[in-house]
């Protein structure tokens, strides 16, 4: 099996064909309710008919001409996201790690422009920002790391949560030009930090005339309750990436700047030969509209708070259980035990879901999801984990 593929992912013996909203259907015609998404990718659900025919009428006119020439659908995708984030400009390309990898290169472009010779970046521990070798060293995980040094410097390494190890840093680090973390680590074990982190670290930041830059990769498109996590703590980054629900299901990603980070890139300093095609743009464009007209932020507020209070009531006792988390439809339950036979346990009900960080029940649904849905969710889970 897969033997022309690299065996880069340990995958699960089963193929999807066909997908609606919610549900995915195998090979087989088993149904699957999804409550991953494609890892947050797939927000408005699977086979989405504004999606598809956003796909069918662009393909029809234009999917590509590069970015040697203007874009109008770009242009447009751009100023809706512009209005959204409070931001000033933004680079497109096509994954996460590549707006990662852009938001590192402003970081270097400020720092060498300050005469800093060599810029560092703090990040956090526990954190993932790619698997690109920037991105993969600036991830927060041995793991990840295992196997691909020498890795990139310009790095150094805090614990999340953790304003006093990074104010420790700025009073004995000059050569210290950003902050670069997730406003919830998803990778990690959806580990959502006190309320006044990204607060501290905005003020830290200008304190120090540092980058404040926010990878939203995972918690942006809504997922958290506003389309950027950032704004449910009335906080505004110089720098934010995006991606995966962006394009629910086609590959994008986009580095927003502010101020001074929007200054820095020039022509030559960057580029992609598939960013911000016609096609994607257009699709994204519709993501964003569907959100809107959907009023999904809300929704997602909604429907993860009712998950959670579930959870809480059912689980929360138990000794199996080490805490339960959440922000919009951002769920982990983190249990006292490593649980990856789960994701094979749940398959067997039905239900696709993921274990992170070894002990972390990791929930990311759609955005449309019904009460119903939800509802089936929690129960299966809850089955799970009183069981295991």
């Amino acid at each position: 099996m897969d033997s022309s593929i690299m065996p880069t992912y340990g995958r699960q013996d089963i193929s999807f064909v066909k997908g609606e909203g919610s549900w995915l259907i195998d090979s087989k015609g088993n149904r699957y309710l999804d409550a991953l998404s494609g890892i947050a990718v797939v927000i408005l659900g699977h086979a989405n008919q504004a999606v598809a025919d956003a796909i069918k009428n662009q393909a029809n006119q234009l999917i590509h001409t590069s970015n040697l020439y203007r874009i109008p659908n770009q242009e447009k995708l751009a100023d809706q996201l512009q209005r959204i984030s409070g931001m000033d400009n933004m680079f497109f390309g096509n994954s996460g790690a590549e707006a990662n990898e852009c938001a590192i290169k402003i970081a270097r472009l400020f720092g060498n422009r300050k005469s800093i010779k060599n810029p560092l970046i703090v990040v956090a521990d526990s954190s993932f920002h790619g698997r690109t070798l920037a991105t993969l060293t600036a991830t927060g995980s041995r793991k990840v790391h295992a196997g691909f040094e020498p890795l990139v410097d310009g790095f150094i390494r805090v614990p999340f949560n953790d304003l006093n190890a990074i104010q420790n840093i700025a009073e004995n680090n000059k050569n210290v030009v950003s902050i670069f973390v997730e406003p919830i680590q998803g990778e990690g074990g959806i580990r959502i930090p006190d309320r006044n982190y990204l607060q501290g670290l905005r003020k830290i930041c200008d304190d120090n005339e540092w980058l404040l830059m926010l990878d939203e990769i995972q918690t942006g498109n809504g997922r958290t309750g506003s389309f950027f996590c950032y704004q449910n703590y009335d906080v505004c980054p110089d720098v934010a990436t995006l991606a995966k629900g962006l394009g629910n299901g086609l590959p994008i990603g986009v580095c927003l700047a502010r101020g001074k980070a929007s200054e820095l890139m020039q022509p030559g300093n960057h580029g992609s030969t598939f960013g911000g095609n016609p096609l994607v743009c257009q699709v994204a464009s519709t993501v964003l509209d569907q959100i809107h007209k959907l009023n999904l932020t809300k929704r997602a507020e909604e429907v993860g708070a009712r998950m959670v209070k579930i959870f809480r009531g059912r689980l929360g006792d138990l000794n199996a259980v080490k805490e339960i988390r959440g922000m919009g439809l951002m769920i982990g339950i983190e249990l006292n035990k490593p649980c990856p036979e789960l994701v094979e346990i749940a398959l067997g009900k039905g239900l696709l879901i993921n274990v992170t960080a070894e002990n972390v029940i990791r929930l990311l649904p759609p955005l449309t999801i019904s009460d119903k849905e939800a509802d089936n969710i929690c129960e299966i889970v809850c089955e799970l984990v009183e069981s295991s």
